[in-house]
């Protein structure tokens, strides 16, 4: 049996999936709290830009609400880690319990396998180099790649990378080792059964196929409903190995055959999905939340076209720098160019801009109990409204708390 959803059906079970329709905690979340997030989306993906907040923080907060951004690099970065990184979706933090899922993807990075060419080819051609600097972490400890006693110097501009950045990320990839720590966003690395614990670092390696199907099941439950390519992009998998575990999940009714609305593909149902008539929620969400990630799916759910113009010069951005689509319910209504401005204690709104059809007026006061909301949680005082969209004109009529 096929299932047919509408698109709404669809995108209501996506959001429901991601955690987003769940009922913010009353008090202030603890590390309970996130841990929970972390089982319902999978991982988070790492991103350095610090114009609002760096990514990796935003998708708790939209799920939880004001929570104590330590609690977050406790669990990342302290003596009692529930999160390590690894390359998941790009750089992510993903809890600790899944890290021998993964194993098949480093024990192929030792190989020489995979699409990482550069680094690659430096794993290959400078094995003693890389020994030497596993011999120094060994003896001196979780250290940075500009700690190195040798190769620690960079080479020419931004990602101009020294020999010892090279041989640690390869090390890095190939899972020998992992972050300790971070000084600044620095990474600070250490042998990985240093870092994790130790129940962790002694379980058993699974079977890659065994692996991948887990990884593909925890996709599926993150996402609610989901393409092949959905499930294939949410951990990066290659096309032949999503393909089978896909194949293999279906044979054994783990996955649901499933046809959306208007998606022109075949999609997949995970087991026991939430199916919520109505969302009344609403979230800033990070430009990286994996709700939005994967920028065609964000369209096929929500009819958003969403494109990051970080690298795109100032006079030709669209939307502007560092823009965050607006959830209300079970919609994408507005998207916002927002910018914390530490000095001045000002969340400035560069840009707020409503989608097409939407009334800038009917959306207003909720979008602005969001943006204080935001304000707070990050430690500024108040909202500026810089722009002159109209949604930005609806805004400066609204009171904000």
């Amino acid at each position: 049996m096929t299932v047919s959803l509408s698109r709404a059906e669809a995108r209501r079970i996506a959001i429901a999936a991601q955690g987003l329709a769940e009922r913010r905690p009353a008090g202030e979340p603890g590390r309970a709290h996130l841990k929970r997030v972390f089982e319902r989306v999978g991982l988070i993906q790492i991103d350095s830009v610090n114009a609002v907040a760096r990514s990796h923080y935003l998708p708790p907060f939209a799920r939880l609400g004001a929570y104590p951004q330590t609690l977050l690099e406790d669990a990342a970065w302290g003596r009692r880690k529930q999160l390590f990184e690894y390359w998941g979706h790009e750089a992510s933090l993903i809890p600790v319990e899944l890290q021998p899922l993964f194993r098949w993807r480093m024990a192929r990075a030792e190989a020489g396998q995979g699409t990482w060419g550069n680094v690659a080819r430096f794993g290959a051609e400078r094995r003693d180099f890389i020994a030497a600097v596993v011999r120094e972490i060994e003896g001196r400890g979780p250290i940075a790649a500009g700690d190195l006693s040798e190769g620690g110097k960079a080479v020419g501009a931004w990602w101009g990378w020294s020999d010892g950045k090279r041989a640690m990320e390869w090390l890095f990839w190939s899972g020998r080792i992992t972050t300790a720590t971070r000084r600044g966003f620095e990474r600070v690395y250490d042998l990985t059964e240093r870092v994790l614990p130790a129940a962790v670092a002694n379980a058993p390696t699974p079977e890659p196929a065994d692996a991948q199907r887990e990884l593909i099941r925890i996709a599926a439950r993150a996402m609610g409903v989901a393409t092949e390519g959905d499930l294939r992009d949410y951990f990066r998998m290659d096309v032949a190995d999503a393909r089978a575990r896909i194949a293999e999940l279906v044979g054994a009714g783990e996955l649901e055959p499933a046809t959306v609305q208007g998606w022109g593909r075949p999609a997949f149902l995970a087991p026991d999905v939430r199916r919520p008539r109505k969302l009344a929620g609403s979230a800033l969400l990070s430009p990286f939340d994996s709700l939005v990630w994967r920028r065609e799916r964000a369209e096929r759910l929500f009819d958003f076209r969403y494109r990051l113009e970080i690298y795109t010069p100032a006079e030709k951005r669209t939307h502007g720098y560092y823009v965050l689509p607006w959830l209300q319910g079970d919609r994408i209504p507005a998207r916002l160019d927002l910018k914390s401005d530490r000095a001045a204690g000002l969340l400035r709104v560069k840009a707020a801009h409503a989608e097409a059809g939407v009334n800038p007026d009917a959306i207003a006061s909720a979008l602005a109990v969001d943006l204080s909301a935001m304000a707070r949680w990050l430690g500024l005082k108040d909202v500026a409204l810089d722009g002159g969209e109209p949604l930005d004109e609806a805004l400066r009529r609204t009171p904000f708390e």
